[in-house]
């Protein structure tokens, strides 16, 4: 094992069982895309470019949704068991009373061990941590807190609408309640060193994170970012570039952090760049490769 994977979590956790992740869109949206002194939202959104349930006008029911995610996966990989991902946008910024009805009604159904919530740093207000902390006495409960970079004038940059200390204080609150934090990172924002990256990566650590997840920066079409890497004042890293530099950032984790993503969108009509012309099994290849060279 190079590093521990997400899959060789949910075996250590669910020993002799097959377990999936659906991901859903609940059609919720974002506290920065609404807000007037953050209009917009962050340079590099754009959601249709990774969940396909954006792309579809109704959106369906969520359990649609989860239905025919089941249907799939127990027909394609004999799944046994799954984890409710509720993905799209940020996943806390509802009332209380919403958002208890929109995961009671997602975890309604036979078979379904975990709970996984994506959302923002500043969108975790403690009346939700107690929410939430209320699904760990019968599921496995993850909060995916998106964070990028550990560097606040990286986050003024890309106009994320928070500070690290957001994100420090989120963490902190959540301790202690039964829930497992994982934090996403994007590798090669704009004017970030390998230093930099390196620096974010040692800071979530230090708070005792459970998860990570990797993406390298990558430009979606309708994006403000789009339009940056048209004018010539964003690059993205090569296939080249990124392989060592993610094999020196793993390096950095502890061993029994969880990696549950290594590396961003590669394909698909929303994706400019960057293009590697390689799909992420033969990333993964490249990086066990490059893993083992170092031993």
């Amino acid at each position: 094992m190079l590093f521990y994977s997400f899959k060789d979590y949910l075996k250590d956790k669910f020993p002799g069982q097959r377990v999936y992740k659906i991901a859903l869109d609940a059609g919720l949206s974002c506290p920065h895309r609404t807000a007037d002194t953050r209009l917009g939202g962050c340079i590099y959104c754009e959601n249709r470019s990774f969940s396909p349930y954006a792309r579809i006008s109704p959106l369906p029911p969520i359990k649609d949704q989860i239905q025919h995610a089941m249907n799939f996966y127990r027909k394609r990989y004999k799944a046994d068991k799954f984890i409710i991902y509720f993905q799209a946008y940020t996943n806390t910024f509802a009332p209380v009373d919403k958002l208890k009805s929109l995961y009671d009604e997602a975890l309604a159904y036979p078979d379904i061990v975990g709970l996984t919530i994506g959302t923002r740093p500043d969108c975790v207000p403690d009346n939700v941590l107690d929410l939430i902390t209320e699904y760990t006495k019968k599921y496995l409960v993850w909060l995916e807190l998106g964070l990028q970079s550990a560097h606040n004038r990286t986050l003024e940059l890309i106009n994320r609408g928070h500070t690290y200390q957001t994100f420090e204080d989120a963490v902190k609150r959540t301790r202690g309640r039964n829930i497992s934090i994982a934090t996403h990172l994007i590798l090669g924002l704009p004017g970030e060193t390998h230093q930099d990256m390196f620096e974010s990566v040692r800071k979530v650590v230090a708070l005792g994170i459970d998860g990570i997840k990797f993406h390298h920066l990558y430009i979606a079409k309708n994006s403000r970012l789009a339009e940056l890497y048209e004018q010539g004042k964003v690059k993205t890293l090569s296939l080249q570039d990124y392989i060592p530099l993610i094999c020196d950032v793993i390096e950095l984790l502890p061993k029994d952090m969880v990696v549950i993503r290594i590396v961003g969108e590669l394909r698909g009509e929303y994706l400019i760049a960057p293009k590697w012309g390689v799909n992420k099994n033969q990333v993964m290849q490249m990086i066990g490769q490059e893993l083992s060279r170092r031993q």
